[in-house]
């Protein structure tokens, strides 16, 4: 049937297989968004930077610092000790930055949450934009993870599926933590009601502010992995930005599954609509929003606040 279309068996699994994997990033950058709107009620225009940092940071830990201390090999080592320093260190650098400006608007309308951190995803891409330009770099793909392996015709990269498995676990990891622990339930409550939850000792702005750290985190851990497949740019995070948002709003504001099972969706359907109608992938996801707006305005899998 697909002959007959002009679309061979192997261009759709191609296809499929890069929806599955644009689908994972969007899944884990509208999952820390998730995390953030739904625990903290704060829209976190900040996220798409975020992601830059966690792949610019691997990119110099790998190109740069290699050549300082004279490292020639070992590249997949430093690959994964980036896996975890980059999340790391942009975690904590957005703990300082809710420390000492995003907790003083929690009483505020969403909007100036909003304002403050699209402008500060400007200062951070401005910066890197000064130092580094507007081209791309890439570092290659782990010795570990090179090569790939052919089913039926089809070639499938080792790391491409790397990265679809630890995108998959990660997301699943956040939900159980959230949804399913101990942890959770205090995240939970700390948002519905704080002052109670304070009163029996809980640390609730400890909670927060470490909230916001790891959805920030996850921001990080998606660039990282990224990395190795896009150009590493200053703009990298604003391209995609607009995206995550659209998935967020689809899935419903706040919504952990929605968030992870919009995003593999909605990548999935990306793809195959390069393939039927390649000149509307690039709107398909927009198109699914205003209609998924119009029908039901809190997304697939929010609730009405």
């Amino acid at each position: 049937m697909f002959e007959l279309l002009g679309i061979t068996p192997q261009a759709l699994g191609a296809q499929l297989l890069i929806g599955l994997i644009n689908g994972s990033f969007y899944a884990l950058l509208s999952l820390g968004l998730a995390v953030i709107f739904g625990l903290l009620n704060v829209i976190n225009f900040t996220h798409g930077a975020q992601y830059m940092l966690g792949a610019m940071f691997t990119w110099i830990g790998l190109t740069q610092l290699g050549y300082w201390l004279d490292i020639e090999d070992g590249l997949e080592v430093g690959y994964f000790v980036m896996l975890f320093v980059a999340p790391l260190l942009v975690g904590l650098l957005s703990i300082g930055m809710e420390k000492t400006m995003l907790k003083r608007l929690y009483h505020l309308d969403h909007l100036y949450g909003l304002l403050l951190t699209f402008g500060c995803a400007l200062v951070i891409e401005g910066m890197f934009r000064h130092w580094y330009g507007v081209l791309g770099d890439s570092y290659p793909v782990p010795e570990l993870l090179d090569g790939g392996l052919r089913v039926s015709g089809l070639y499938l990269p080792y790391y491409r599926l790397w990265v679809l498995a630890v995108a998959l676990l990660m997301c699943f990891l956040t939900w159980y933590v959230i949804e399913r622990t101990k942890l959770g339930s205090l995240l939970r409550a700390g948002t519905e009601n704080p002052k109670l939850l304070q009163s029996f000792g809980v640390n609730v702005p400890l909670i927060v502010t470490l909230t916001y750290g790891a959805g920030c985190a996850l921001a990080a851990f998606a660039g990282v992995l990224a990395a190795p497949i896009y150009q590493v740019t200053a703009i990298m995070g604003s391209n995609l930005i607009i995206v995550v948002f659209a998935v967020v709003v689809i899935g419903g504001m706040g919504s952990i599954a929605g968030s992870i099972i919009t995003g593999l969706g909605l990548g999935v359907i990306e793809g195959l609509t390069k393939v039927f109608y390649p000149e509307a992938s690039s709107v398909s996801i927009f198109v699914i929003m205003v209609l998924v707006l119009l029908l039901k305005p809190a997304g697939l899998f929010g609730k009405v606040r």
